[in-house]
C-alpha cells in the first residue's frame, strides 16, 4: 500500500466512506463531508449530547444515501442498528435496529446483492459474559434483514492482532477478497470465503499507512483507499499495490 495524501479531519476517531466527489469522515457521534479533491470540509452533522447515538462505528455509500454502522460500545447487553443520512444534507433518512443480537455492530458491506454485517466481542470493559474476540462473526442478511447465512474468522487471525480489541473495519476490496483491520495496528488482512466449514480464511496481511479502524475503497477508482490515524485526526489516501500472488503476502 503506498500513501498518495493526508489531511487534518477532528472527527476521524471511527473511520471513513467515500462517493464519487465526497469523503465522510466518521466520529463517534460526528460526521464531517469533505470535499474529495481539495479536502476542504463542507458539512457536518452531529447528535445532541443526550441523543440516541452512541457510538457510530465504520460507513458506507448507497445511491445517495450514507449508510453507518452504530452501537451502544461499551455498553453491554450489546445493541446495534444501522443508521441513514442524505449525502448531500447529511439529514437522517431512517433507521433500522437489530436490538440485541450477535455482538456490537462494526461495519457493513454489500456484495452480489446481499448485506454482510460483522458484529464483534472484545476483552475489555465492553466484554459480555464467557466471551471474547473470537466470538466476531459475518453475517450475511437479504434485503429485508433476514439472516441467510454466516462465518466466523480464524482464531489465529486474533492470536496475531492480540489485545482485547477485535475487527474495526472491513469492506470488500477490488479483487473481490474480504478485507479487514482491526483496531490500532497499520496491517490490512485479506480473507476469503471457505468452500467448505464456517471459518473464513486468512490469506495474508498488508502493511498499510492507517492505524486500524474502519476503512473504504473509492468507487470511482476502486485500488484507492481511505483510512484514519486515529492518534493523529487524520484521514489517509492510499493505493493498492496488488501483490503478484498470495506469497508475497506477508
Amino acid at each position: 500500500m503506498v500513501e498518495e495524501s493526508r489531511f487534518a479531519a477532528p472527527e476521524a476517531r471511527q473511520g471513513v466512506a467515500v462517493d464519487g466527489d465526497f469523503i465522510y469522515v466518521i466520529g463517534n457521534a460526528v460526521i464531517g463531508k469533505y470535499d474529495k479533491h481539495t479536502f476542504q470540509k463542507v458539512g457536518e452533522w452531529s447528535s445532541p449530547e443526550d441523543g440516541p447515538i452512541i457510538h457510530f462505528n465504520a460507513g458506507w455509500v448507497r445511491d445517495g444515501e450514507l449508510v453507518v454502522a452504530h452501537s451502544n460500545y461499551p455498553e453491554v447487553p450489546m445493541t446495534g442498528s444501522i443508521e441513514w443520512f442524505k449525502v448531500d444534507t447529511l439529514e437522517p433518512i431512517r433507521s433500522h435496529s437489530f436490538g440485541q443480537y450477535f455482538g456490537s455492530l462494526t461495519w457493513m458491506d454489500r456484495r452480489a446483492g446481499a448485506w454482510f454485517a460483522c458484529f464483534a466481542h472484545y476483552s475489555n470493559r465492553a466484554a459480555e459474559p464467557n466471551r471474547d474476540p473470537t466470538w466476531t462473526n459475518l453475517v450475511r442478511f437479504d434485503e429485508q434483514w433476514r439472516r441467510t447465512g454466516g462465518w466466523v474468522f480464524p482464531p489465529e487471525l486474533f492470536e496475531h492482532i492480540g489485545g482485547d480489541y477485535t475487527l474495526s473495519g472491513g469492506a470488500f476490496g477490488p479483487d473481490g477478497f474480504l478485507y479487514v483491520t482491526g483496531h490500532d495496528d497499520r496491517e490490512l488482512h485479506v480473507l476469503q470465503f471457505p468452500k467448505m466449514g464456517s471459518v473464513m480464511e486468512w490469506l495474508g496481511t498488508i502493511m498499510v499507512p492507517v492505524e486500524g479502524q474502519a476503512f473504504a475503497w473509492d468507487p470511482s477508482d476502486p485500488e484507492r483507499f481511505y483510512g484514519i490515524v486515529k492518534a493523529e485526526r487524520q484521514v489517509v489516501v492510499a493505493r493498492l499495490v496488488r501483490p503478484a500472488s498470495e506469497a508475497e503476502l506477508e
